[in-house]
């Protein structure tokens, strides 16, 4: 009987070849190679199995042909993917130019309504003219600068300038030029280089300054070191006798505040105190009849609640606030109380303030002022209010906060604060004859030896401006000022009997370097030297100081906010651009120009947090459940009053933004300096001109605060 035929292995075989076939498939073969085809052969002997048989495999025709055809589909379709790639490519940069070239039609078409729209300039006082005036004339000699530079450059004089030794032979728009270059070398250039050599020692004084305060921040953080108060409140205060409780005025100066009375009375009227030991004092300075008694009606409304509240104000306004504070305490009650809590219309604290204030006067008999943080509810708003808030971050953590550990002296912020009033008697109360009389308070307590707390821990909430006009009219004031206190106090701290560290500390520290030095080299510096460097170049600014140094101490001033970290490079320009309004204060108060002792009071939107106004509501509502046996007519009458004069809070003076002269030209003066330091290929020199150019354009067509339509 035959055996039966053995397939296993033909089939193993035949598996065997399809799978390299399938390798070969996948595999490219390379053109004119010299193996043509593939040939598999196999025999065996029939006689030993007649089922074994040869098998070739020609792999010319079952390859070349479909590899050739698979590489051109490839090759085809990378075509196509590079040819899309190219075209999204287009597409975006088209994009990028339409959005750019979009953003400057816009820019130039709000410039060009500011200007058609912009309202008659008001009365200028005589130093603003003055200060103006020389800018004015600088961005002429500029210009006439770059055109005498251009005309060289084109030339080729900057390769090959021109001497006077070959005047014979030298044309007259080339001998100019060569006379030029001597004038500036010779004459100009030293006295520049002198002054800014001067502007280099003070900028890294006061860096040097700015270093220290965060050393001495950085150890409070690491070794915990924070005020401790003698005694705590509980949160009910009937675990607490009526002793316990020292009386406390709560004063609120305003002046007319339309927009924000409501917030700061009702604050201050919900405050967790006894009724009995507290009393609240409304000072309007309001000339404006609604605005007084939209403020009498919101009193009203507090007193049928059972509030301590009183309603002040004067006929005749002098003094600005610190009139309106020292009218208020000469009042013959005021005798009766120990402390007094000042805050500004535009400020709300918390219903605990004065619990978390007045225990760390206890057994601190030499303590004059307990100072608390601000905190802001409109800090996101917009751009400006953000680089105002690195600002304040940096002046209350760093320097309050480093100031009142170490040598328990500040100046005071004029609101969010308490005062003993034994205190401000000793040191003769409020004077008006400047316009930071919470400075000037805070300067002869110190010098009689009183001693000031700063809280970093508990914070009063209230608004930042939010329009650069607002803005700039408060800087204007915080910045002359001092200056104003500094020329008639200086003999004070002289013959003061302090001792010299702390006068030394007061004339420097306090007076000159933060408020007078600051000012004076950022303007000199980046405004006026670095842009006239460009045609002088034999005076040279070093980029460490235009770039790396101001960069590392915007770094510094940015720590205590670190959420604005990205607003780093704005902030930086942005100081500088308000250095021009600084320099301008600085300058007017030190020297008793006209418009010195101008008082503006800032103007504001009348926000409130959301968790403010809940708690607020919560406290009204048990204010309303403990004097709801109250005749009601009395308080409805209230009421209506009150409405009847919230509807004409709408009828109010429109706003508008204008434009900003001082700024504007200055614009063009660091504009025209980059455009000549391109021609010198000075790239960090350029990158900053050009950048804090286009800031102050910026800022003087009035794009950076609130925007109206």
């Amino acid at each position: 009987m035959p055996r039966p035929p053995n397939t296993e292995f033909q089939e193993w075989w035949n598996k065997q070849q399809k799978e390299i076939h399938n390798n070969l498939n996948h595999t490219a073969i390379p053109t004119g190679s010299a193996t043509s085809a593939t040939t598999i052969s196999s025999s065996s002997s029939t006689s030993e199995n007649p089922n074994f048989h040869k098998v070739e495999i020609s792999a010319t025709d079952s390859i070349s042909s479909p590899m050739n055809h698979k590489d051109r589909r490839n090759r085809s379709r990378s075509v196509r993917q590079l040819s899309f790639f190219c075209l999204l490519k287009v597409q975006q940069f088209l994009h990028s130019i339409s959005s750019i070239f979009a953003s400057f039609l816009s820019l130039l078409r709000t410039a060009n309504r500011r200007i058609a729209d912009s309202p008659p300039l008001p009365h200028r006082h005589s130093s603003n003219s003055r200060f103006y005036r020389l800018i004015k004339v600088l961005l002429g000699v500029v210009l006439i600068l770059l055109c005498f530079e251009l005309i060289a450059y084109f030339k080729g004089w900057h390769f090959s300038p021109p001497s006077l030794h070959k005047a014979e032979v030298l044309g007259f728009v080339e001998l100019v030029y060569a006379s030029w270059l001597r004038v500036r070398a010779e004459y100009l250039a030293p006295p520049l280089q002198s002054l800014s050599n001067i502007c280099i020692v003070l900028f890294l004084v006061q860096s040097v300054d700015r270093a220290v305060l965060m050393l001495g921040c950085f150890w409070i953080k690491l070794r915990g070191i924070k005020p401790v108060a003698a005694m705590e409140y509980s949160s009910k205060s009937e675990d607490h006798s009526l002793e316990d409780f020292p009386m406390v005025l709560v004063q609120i100066p305003m002046c007319n505040e339309r927009e924000v009375y409501q917030n700061s009375i009702g604050a201050a009227c919900v405050q967790d105190w006894p009724r009995e030991r507290m009393l609240v004092q409304v000072l309007d300075d309001s000339d404006d009849h609604e605005v007084q008694q939209l403020i009498k009606a919101e009193v009203q409304k507090w007193q049928q609640r059972g509030v301590r509240i009183l309603y002040r104000h004067r006929l005749i306004r002098t003094g600005y606030k610190a009139g309106n504070l020292k009218s208020a305490m000469n009042c013959d009650y005021v005798q009766d109380y120990e402390f007094v809590a000042i805050f500004d219309a535009d400020f709300q604290p918390t219903p605990d303030f004065l619990k978390k204030t007045i225990p760390y006067f206890k057994g601190n008999d030499d303590l004059a002022l307990v100072q608390t943080r601000w905190a802001f509810v409109n800090k996101d708003e917009n751009l400006l209010t953000r680089l105002q808030y690195i600002n304040l971050a940096f002046h209350f953590e760093v320097e309050q906060q480093v100031n009142g550990v170490f040598i328990n002296f500040f100046g005071f912020n004029g609101t969010a604060g308490v005062w003993r009033i034994k205190a401000l008697e000793d040191c003769g109360g409020w004077s008006e004859r400047t316009t930071v009389e919470d400075m000037d308070v805070a300067v002869r307590a110190h010098l009689c030896g009183w001693k000031f707390i700063f809280l970093n821990d508990v914070e009063c909430l209230c608004e930042l401006p939010e329009s650069y006009e607002a803005y700039k009219k408060q800087q204007h004031r915080w910045h002359s000022g001092p200056m104003q206190l500094f020329r008639m106090c200086f003999m004070e701290v002289i013959r003061s009997k302090v001792s010299w560290t702390k006068k030394f500390n007061l004339i420097f520290l306090f007076f000159l370097l933060r408020k007078l030095i600051l000012p004076f080299y950022s303007f000199t510096l980046f405004c006026i030297i670095l842009p006239l460097t460009m045609f002088l170049p034999e005076a040279h600014l070093p980029a460490w100081v235009v770039c790396y140094v101001p960069g590392f101490m915007s770094l510094l001033n940015i720590l205590p906010a670190p959420q604005s970290f990205p607003f780093i490079v704005p902030y930086l320009l942005f100081e500088n651009t308000m250095s021009v309004t600084k320099f301008n204060a600085m300058i007017t108060g030190l020297f008793r120009f006209q418009g010195s002792y101008e008082w503006v009071v800032t103007k504001k939107s009348g926000r409130s947090s959301e968790a403010d106004l809940l708690g607020l509501s919560k406290k009204e509502s048990e204010v309303s459940v403990n004097t709801s046996m109250l005749p009601r007519s009395a308080s409805d009458s209230g009421l209506e009053e009150l409405n009847k004069l919230n509807m004409s809070k709408k009828n109010g003076k429109s706003k508008r933004n204008r434009l900003y002269r001082k700024e504007l030209t200055l614009a063009f003066i660091l504009l025209t300096a980059s455009v000549r330091s391109l021609l010198s290929a000075q790239g960090i020199h350029f990158y900053f001109l050009l950048f804090q150019g286009i800031t102050f354009l910026i800022v003087g067509l009035d794009l950076i605060g609130e925007q109206v339509s």
